[in-house]
């Protein structure tokens, strides 16, 4: 087995076990592997190791992967900020978006989805503990935001993603990831069928799953530490 393959496989094991000591069934959280600043090649061996799905930040140098690598059946994550001026990009190329906290960028993502394409799948993001310059929509915000997102044509609400500060410990980790819980229970009871909490990642996601967490991004514990961005 390769790096990645071995260490792929030991991230598998550690949600495995987070599960189980949570008292959650030991497939109750899916891995998105953040493959954003290595290669295409890189993300083949993880695809080898059966790894499908994939989250890059950076759009441009994702479609450099997603054109590499259409020969594979994988499926391609945005989980980084979008612009107003990369909508298009993003509803052409990928499958999931994890990181709509405004109506305009929502309203454009679904304009723009080709209409050969499934509906874009959409979670917001959502902003549980910082300032005003963090990424994010604040929790009292969410559900308006999230009625208006679920009613787009060419979007699918699935849920919602957060990514709080790091936490001195694990307990502080889950008392965050617990804010983030309680937006998703809150829109859910509301009416929105929601079933993706996105958090969680290399370095906390054992507390994320405790508190709930339905998929985790993970990078460096798969790929290694990571190049600097060209």
């Amino acid at each position: 087995m390769t790096m990645i393959q071995t260490q792929l496989q030991t991230v598998r094991d550690r949600i495995t076990a987070a599960c189980l000591a949570a008292g959650r069934a030991p497939d109750a959280v899916a891995l998105l592997a953040v493959s954003k600043t290595f290669d295409a090649p890189a993300v083949a061996e993880a695809h080898a190791a059966g790894q499908t799905a994939f989250g890059e930040n950076y759009i441009q140098e994702a479609l450099q992967k997603i054109t590499a690598l259409r020969h594979l059946p994988l499926q391609w994550h945005c989980i980084g900020p979008i612009q107003s001026n990369k909508t298009r990009l993003v509803a052409e190329h990928f499958d999931w978006v994890h990181t709509v906290d405004r109506l305009k960028v929502a309203q454009r993502l679904s304009e723009q989805r080709p209409a050969g394409l499934p509906p874009l799948q959409v979670c917001l993001q959502v902003n549980v503990d910082g300032g005003d310059t963090k990424s994010g929509v604040p929790p009292e915000a969410a559900l308006a935001l999230a009625r208006h997102v679920a009613a787009l044509p060419h979007l699918q609400l699935r849920g919602i993603m957060s990514i709080p500060e790091p936490a001195p410990d694990f307990v502080a980790a889950c008392v965050l990831f617990a804010r983030v819980k309680a937006v998703f229970d809150a829109l859910n009871a509301a009416g929105l069928a929601l079933d993706t909490l996105s958090m969680g990642m290399s370095a906390d996601m054992e507390a994320a799953i405790h508190a709930g967490s339905t998929l985790v991004r993970v990078g460096t514990a798969i790929f290694g530490g990571r190049p600097r961005p060209v």
